[in-house]
């Protein structure tokens, strides 16, 4: 794939706005290209390198959407309290009529089944009567009615899925139905994900007396499973600017995108961001954001990244932030934000303006059908058990400076981002 130039972002040194992040990202970066073809139960969760068309019609063929008799509407009184229609035979899914429905007469007809030369309407099997081989079809059963013409869903040569598509259980199941076998599909993209830190061990390693087991890797890990990515553990860097350095010019050579946890703050111990500088090209390092205001972008040899703060919840904020957003737009994928819902606060918060901010809260059902968000007792971006016991993040606006009890909050529930 052919990689970034180093001054494609070319930012000042100002804190960058949640808004200026999303607009850096759509304008700036270029999904890669590539295409492949992978059979349909491959194809859930990635994007669609191209456009695919019907090749035939759906339903190919007109057909019965009930269990029913089929006749001709022409054949019906429109004055008469009903019509005696002759039953002149039956006809099953998979079968296929003999001939022409002859004038004045229904077929038994049951879901599905093709609709009968020369019958247009069906009768519902609920609403028949039939006595002594003659079907009494009621007055003001309207033309067309229960039947499903060929190309109801989708006339032939009609965009069946849209270029960029992610592809979900529904896309597959359509390009089933249109008898589609595989998909054209861009590449995976390739994600190298590294945690930073002398103070962190591997999970199931021995703790030293000063170090905490490494989440923040596990936690991107996982999130980046659910999205369009070959994602490769790259473990945990040192607190050395040489070999941080070193391991982000090597991961750049054969990944699409870097992600990396900690070490972009102001300490002498941050070595991330030095090291982006070093190597190629710092985007901005600062995000108008609580929690998550220390966050790195840049591009090494061609290659972009993205350093996250190394508090937990701070890690995924951003990670939703920057790191999905910007993915997804290397991949191609073409798709509206994660949705927001109003949810009722009952909880009080004072902010400092300026900065977008995200609280952890918990949805309950409200009195008038609105959710009530109840905040996390503990609101620091290091507490990662808040996370599991929240169901979403009220997203505050930079302009806002005071949540009160009743007030109308915007909520991204974790269902949509996670």
């Amino acid at each position: 794939m052919p990689q970034l130039s180093d001054d494609c972002f070319a930012l000042g040194d100002a804190p960058l706005s949640v808004e200026a992040a999303a607009a850096l990202i759509a304008q700036r970066v270029s999904p890669l290209p590539g295409e492949e073809s992978v059979g349909l139960m491959a194809a859930r969760g990635r994007v669609l390198a191209r456009a695919v068309h019907a090749p035939i019609p759906l339903p190919p063929f007109a057909n019965s959407a009930v269990d029913g008799y089929a006749f001709r509407h022409a054949d019906c009184d429109p004055v008469a309290a009903t019509t005696p229609l002759r039953l002149v035979g039956r006809l099953a899914a998979g079968q296929t009529a003999k001939g022409r429905l002859p004038a004045g007469t229904t077929l038994r007809i049951f879901t599905g089944a093709p609709m009968p030369p020369g019958a247009d309407t069906v009768l519902m099997q609920e609403d028949a009567r039939v006595a002594d081989g003659m079907l009494l079809v009621p007055r003001g059963l309207k033309p067309g009615a229960n039947a499903r013409p060929a190309g109801e869903d989708l006339p032939r040569g009609a965009v069946a899925l849209p270029m960029g598509r992610r592809l979900r259980a529904p896309e597959i199941g359509l390009a089933a139905a249109l008898g589609l076998t595989a998909l054209p599909v861009r590449p995976l993209l390739r994600v190298g994900v590294f945690s930073t830190g002398d103070e962190l061990a591997a999970p199931g390693s021995a703790l030293g007396p000063a170090q905490a087991h490494d989440s923040n890797r596990f936690t991107l890990l996982a999130l980046l499973a659910g999205l369009p990515a070959a994602v490769t553990d790259l473990g945990i860097l040192p607190d050395d600017p040489a070999a941080t350095g070193t391991a982000l010019i090597a991961a750049a050579g054969a990944h699409d995108l870097l992600l990396t946890s900690g070490g972009v703050s102001m300490g002498e111990e941050d070595h991330v961001r030095a090291a982006i500088e070093a190597s190629g090209r710092l985007v901005f390092w600062k995000l108008a954001v609580k929690p998550g205001r220390p966050a790195a972008m840049g591009v090494v040899a061609g290659t972009p990244v993205i350093g996250l703060p190394g508090n937990p919840v701070a890690a995924v904020v951003n990670f939703l932030l920057l790191a999905r957003p910007l993915l997804l737009r290397l991949v191609g994928a073409l798709e509206p934000p994660p949705p927001r819902f109003p949810a009722c606060a009952d909880f009080t918060h004072r902010k400092k303006p300026g900065r977008r901010e995200y609280l952890r809260v918990r949805l309950v059902p409200g009195p008038d059908g609105i959710p009530v968000a109840r905040k996390s007792d503990h609101d620091g971006a290091g507490v990662l058990s808040t996370l599991v016991e929240s169901d979403a993040f009220a997203e505050l606006p930079e302009e806002a400076t005071l949540v009160q009890p009743g007030q109308v909050l915007q909520v991204l529930p974790f269902a949509a981002l996670f």
